[in-house]
């Protein structure tokens, strides 16, 4: 399993919601395409926000927003 999920809640609501059951979060970033993706530590804690959000969990691909613009 990937440590990293797409969502669709809020960037607040997923920080809120690993919060809340103690699972860190190594990266976080707002979606393009709408949504939230969040990278976890382990594959543990990716399974427990799986069953958390559900029918929520984005499949297939999504749209990234960029972070780093490149060279020029």
């Amino acid at each position: 399993m990937s440590r990293a999920i797409n969502v669709n809640a809020t960037y607040d609501h997923v920080v809120a919601a690993c919060a809340k059951r103690r699972v860190p979060i190594s990266a976080i970033e707002s979606l393009h395409s709408g949504g939230t993706r969040v990278v976890l530590n382990n594959a543990d804690d990716t399974a427990i926000m799986v069953k958390a959000y559900g029918s929520k969990v984005i499949h297939g691909p999504v749209t990234r927003t960029p972070t780093r613009m490149g060279c020029l």
